[in-house]
């Protein structure tokens, strides 16, 4: 039973290896083939803001998360005073 189990798993990742070895050559021909002017200095400029931007707001959302998740504000409500 073993055995057959490592025949699938063989079956199933040689061929995704080999399609990935086909789309990573075909995207490095088309990348070098379709290399175009370079990037001026204000473009190198504004992707460097992007991704500071990116990042400054990704770890402060996952700061938030953190910060409420430790404070109880995730928990679900419960009253304390109960009405019958």
């Amino acid at each position: 039973m073993r055995k057959l189990t490592i025949l699938g798993t063989i079956a199933l990742v040689a061929p995704l290896l080999a399609m990935l070895a086909i789309v990573a050559w075909y995207v490095t021909g088309s990348w070098i083939s379709l290399a175009g002017s370079p990037m001026p200095t204000s473009g190198y400029i504004a992707m460097a803001l992007g991704i500071v931007f990116s990042l400054i707001v990704g770890c402060g959302l996952m700061a938030l998360l953190f910060y409420s998740s430790r404070h109880g504000y995730d928990e679900p409500y419960q009253a304390d005073d109960e009405h019958e």
